[in-house]
């Protein structure tokens, strides 16, 4: 089956109304907003990179890159998808040195969003250190907020490609009961030294079926606007750990989450609000693969999503160019149609099944 590849213009022109909106939020700060003007400018480049590489050599070169560039993280959050995914055994994390030659390597190929999870990306001390030398990159840094002290804010105020999205459960109740006790008022300094410094922040809320009417009301939005926050990611709960199905959000729920909520908070705020996974129906299937969006792991194996961690490629022993000509992606991208199943809130999740089946028994595995 030939991968179809009617959505890319579409998703591009999506990418590129999400910096024009934040361009909009943004000119009572004219620093990032100078800033945006070279970030779209680099965005359209990025863009014709990619698709020369397609029409040149057959290479889906995706816009975005998540890269989960540590295990290490100083909270122990109850239902975490990267502990419940660790492998036992695994190999040593990115060094320095392939960090910066992997961010390079993307840049080159066209990638201008590199999304940093972890782990907590900044137990990586030398992160931001390595991300200064790619400024045609957007990083959000997706954190759990209690490692930003005034040095990293003065980094961010230098490096306003970097862009810290701090996760929250919901209110101070819900997030403490999830991230410990006294995480949210530790915070809540946070929010105010960024806020001091005219820092570009937002934050990363899981959407559960318990929190769903807290985080999406107007007082909760309007109480995030204030504290200085201009972005806020909605992502919807993976049940990984066993025993949290009832976490999953209802069918109501992620049908407000997919077609209209977003939409419905722009209208009405001056923020950024972005659903993930959100409608990928109008772009054909799911995203994962290589065609939107593909996840390196801390350890450099390519994966198709953060929630499916088969690859059988990686990068200690290829660039990401080969890496992303990898069997396994592009059976996952031909078969994107049979990724619609959601209930889940991720399809290479609730789909596993196909994706394990996808996997040849002559593929090296990672």
């Amino acid at each position: 089956m030939k991968e179809n590849l009617d959505f890319v213009a579409e998703f591009d022109r999506s990418i590129m109304a999400l910096f024009r909106n934040a361009l909009k939020i943004s000119l009572h700060n004219p620093p990032f907003a100078a800033f945006l003007l070279k970030a779209i400018c680099n965005q359209r480049n990025a863009s014709k990179r990619r698709d020369r590489l397609q029409q040149s050599e057959g290479i889906r070169i995706p816009p975005f890159l998540i890269a989960s560039i540590t295990r290490q993280c100083n909270l122990h959050c109850h239902g975490c998808y990267a502990k419940a995914q660790h492998r036992p055994g695994s190999a040593a994390e990115l060094s320095p040195d392939r960090m910066t030659e992997l961010f390079r390597e993307a840049r080159n190929l066209g990638v201008s969003i590199i999304l940093l999870a972890g782990g907590e990306p900044l137990m990586r001390p030398e992160l931001l250190g390595v991300t200064v030398g790619f400024p045609e990159i957007i990083f959000p840094i997706f954190t759990n907020g209690l490692l930003i002290d005034q040095e990293k804010t003065a980094a961010f105020a230098k490096q306003r490609h970097v862009v810290p999205v701090i996760s929250l459960e919901g209110v101070e109740e819900q997030t403490d009961d999830r991230r410990g006790k006294g995480v949210y008022q530790r915070l809540e300094s946070t929010f105010a030294m960024l806020r001091k410094a005219g820092i570009f922040f937002g934050t990363s809320i899981t959407l559960t079926r318990e929190n769903f009417d807290t985080v999406t009301s107007d007082g909760f939005v309007q109480r995030l606007l204030s504290k200085g926050m201009q972005l806020i990611f909605y992502v919807e709960y993976i049940p990984v750990q066993e025993g949290t199905e009832h976490l999953v959000l209802t069918e109501a729920q992620r049908t407000l989450t997919q077609t209209t909520l977003t939409q419905s908070l722009s209208r009405k705020y001056p923020g950024l609000f972005i659903a993930f996974p959100g409608d990928e129906k109008q772009y054909g299937g799911c995203l994962a693969a290589g065609r939107g969006f593909v996840h390196v792991s801390p350890e450099g194996h390519v994966e198709p999503c953060p929630f499916a961690p088969v690859s059988d490629s990686g990068l200690q022993g290829m660039s990401l160019k080969e890496a992303l000509q990898s069997d396994l992606l592009r059976i996952i991208r031909e078969n994107s149609d049979e990724l619609h199943d959601t209930s889940g809130g991720c399809a290479l999740w609730n789909r596993r099944d196909l994706v394990q089946s996808l996997v040849k028994k002559d593929m090296p595995y990672c």
